[in-house]
């Protein structure tokens, strides 16, 4: 009996092997045609709904890259005549079979292989880089597992996802709004790798809601350092390198974005003056990210917004010399009796006071609460 289901097995994947290989032989066939009939885009149906099946089906996890590259090496049409038809039908049967298979995965008992299936097909939306497979990610946003989260916002916020919404079409416009306002809603959650995502998106998309959107992020940043919960230092640097090519490039908005780099980078270095000054609330890796932030931005951003190398940052961190940083904040931020260098290079202040005057410093950092100290 033990040798006749072995057969049967054996038999079993026989024949999927060779409906698979005669399914891509009729695929490229279908891609090596100029012009395509209703049988050939059935074909191309019938391979988007197998391949896609053998993603959802796999026990061999080391196998399914495999699966997803013969997926990709088809998605498009070797003849330029007829690639609109070819791509049109390629995307149409990829958002109706992902569709179901998310449905499907979904409904899985097995957690662990819920998680697997779904990151794979996620990861296949990725790779297949096309607008109309939007929604497929952007309905798993709110995933209780955080790596999906993750997959699922980084198929929305690719470089080339973001450089076709950026082609001005009406429907591009309107998607790229709704990624927008999909990921401001999980900003409050949202890990560190989201967040970098989502600021990444939101400076290079060309709507108002992506500059708004990263205006927010900063905001959000800002004050996880005033009430000492941010974590992560390194975000900093992401963010306030997005923050500088904004200033640098932005029509308008500059002095938005410039007050948002400043206050964020003030508080970077003032929270380190507090640690350096005796504070002992930063352990040894979060004090070195700290550091990093500081010298980078002072390299990658002061030097070029001010016209000239800056290295007093990165000698004073070097020489753990607290006095020359808080010299070089003023110099840089302001502070009550006089604008710094930034504020009047970038054209921006810090608010207004009551008297209607402006305030020429950023806001000075709370000190932390006694749980931080010594943590």
């Amino acid at each position: 009996m033990r040798v006749k289901y072995t057969l049967f097995g054996v038999l079993v994947v026989f024949l999927v092997l060779a409906m698979n290989l005669g399914l891509q032989a009729d695929i490229e066939d279908v891609r090596g045609k100029e012009v395509l009939d209703s049988q050939d885009l059935q074909v191309i149906d019938d391979f988007v709904a197998r391949a896609i099946q053998d993603l959802v089906d796999t026990r061999d996890f080391t196998s399914i890259a495999k699966t997803r590259s013969v997926i990709l090496a088809h998605k498009n049409s070797s003849k330029e005549s007829a690639q609109a038809q070819y791509t049109g039908q390629f995307s149409e049967s990829a958002d109706r079979y992902i569709s179901a298979a998310l449905k499907q995965t979904s409904e899985l008992k097995d957690k662990e292989r819920r998680v697997k299936v779904i990151l794979n097909l996620l990861i296949l939306v990725d790779n297949l880089q096309d607008p109309r497979l939007a929604d497929l990610a952007l309905g798993m946003l709110n995933d209780e597992n955080t790596v999906i989260r993750y997959w699922a916002v980084h198929c929305v916020t690719n470089p080339d996802m973001i450089r076709q919404l950026d082609l001005g079409e009406v429907a591009d416009l309107e998607l790229a709004v709704r990624i927008a306002e999909k990921l401001d809603g999980l900003l409050e959650q949202a890990c560190s790798e989201i967040t970098a995502l989502a600021a990444g998106f939101a400076a290079e998309v060309r709507i108002q809601q992506g500059q708004d959107l990263l205006l927010k992020i900063a905001d959000m940043r800002i004050s996880q350092y005033a009430d000492w919960t941010v974590d992560y230092e390194f975000l900093e640097t992401v963010i306030l390198k997005l923050l500088y090519d904004k200033i640098s490039s932005a029509a308008t908005g500059k002095s938005d974005m410039g007050r948002r780099f400043a206050q964020l980078y003030s508080y970077v270095m003032q929270r380190y003056i507090k640690d350096t000054n005796g504070g002992n609330f930063l352990s040894a890796a979060r004090r070195h990210q700290s550091a990093s932030v500081l010298v980078e931005i002072e390299r990658a951003c002061i030097g070029p917004l001010l016209g000239m190398p800056q290295l007093v940052i990165k000698r004073a961190v070097e020489q753990n010399d607290a006095t020359a940083l808080l010299l070089e904040h003023s110099r840089l931020f302001g502070d009550e009796t006089r604008a710094g260098q930034l504020a009047q290079k970038l054209e921006f202040d810090y608010g207004t006071k009551p008297d209607g005057t402006k305030h020429t410093a950023p806001l000075a950092l709370p000190e932390p609460p006694i749980s931080k100290v010594g943590s």
